[in-house]
């Protein structure tokens, strides 16, 4: 009989670490259901009763369903294009890295990861503004390029460990690059397509300072810029805040989770390939 070792202090951290995920989100849960007298006689207490009318104003002050819309149009074109975009330009710089023009592209890539978003901003506005697209299709573009850095790195790491025999029997076969390319290779990018796509998700669904400085018209607003309604100069009304927030947590909550088993059975069929 073998016996294991247990890792106490590993343990330790694990319920360390769920405990301080756990928390915020039962005390957004709290405040979401209590009335505004409950929340200020306690925070983090269970009500007598659940309010549920604090979702039905919150989701008619933040006009939900107009909202909703706008972050899930903004939200899958952004992922779609970075999928679409990023992975064709990672597999031309993967495959070319002997040459000191893609070289250079991958390193200019690399280093852009360490520019700050502030300092550019203003700029970026304005320019954007001058050409006509301070909208939403400007600010799906800004995340697909704005992603390019990130993601080209993610992807060149995978890319790698494609062999290039693959490719190369297609080649032989009479395939052009394109067919080797969508046929081939980006069945195989699975994983890394899950990945680069969960988080550009989590990106442009849960952005706030992107959608401030580029949208102006108000009927394009997304979700988290209709939440800063609940802030007034002087107070704040925390119940339909976080009622809000919850709303607006769940479909990404949904997302993660069913993404999430695809990322693990694509590098299962990724590493039997």
């Amino acid at each position: 009989m073998v016996r294991t070792k247990y890792n106490w202090l590993a343990t330790v951290f694990l319920i360390v670490g769920a405990v301080f995920i756990l928390f915020p989100m039962y005390m957004t849960i709290m405040v979401a259901i209590k009335s505004p007298f409950e929340l200020a006689q306690s925070l983090l207490g269970i009500p007598a009763r659940i309010f549920w009318s604090n979702f039905t104003q919150a989701i008619s002050i933040t006009h939900y369903g107009q909202t909703f819309g706008n972050s899930f149009f903004i939200t899958f074109f952004a992922v779609v294009l970075t999928i679409l975009t990023n992975s064709m330009v990672a597999y031309a710089i993967a495959r070319n890295m002997h040459s000191w023009i893609f070289k250079g592209m991958y390193y200019y890539f690399f280093s852009a990861m360490f520019v700050p978003f502030p300092i550019i901003m203003l700029p970026l506005v304005r320019q954007m503004s001058a050409i006509g697209l301070a909208d939403s299709i400007g600010l799906i573009i800004l995340y697909v390029v704005y992603g390019l850095s990130f993601n080209v790195f993610v992807y060149i790491g995978y890319l790698r460990s494609i062999p290039l025999e693959l490719e190369e029997a297609a080649w032989v076969d009479g395939a052009g690059r394109w067919t080797i390319f969508w046929r081939i290779i980006f069945p195989l990018l699975g994983p890394m397509n899950a990945t680069v796509g969960i988080l550009t998700a989590l990106w442009a669904w849960n952005d706030f300072l992107l959608p401030l400085v580029m949208l102006s018209d108000p009927n394009q607003y997304t979700l988290p810029l209709v939440q800063y309604a609940f802030q007034s100069q002087y107070s704040t009304n925390y119940n339909l805040a976080f009622a809000s927030y919850l709303m607006a947590l769940l479909p990404m909550v949904v997302v993660y989770v069913v993404f999430q088993r695809w990322i693990i059975n694509g590098v299962t069929k990724g590493a039997i390939k």
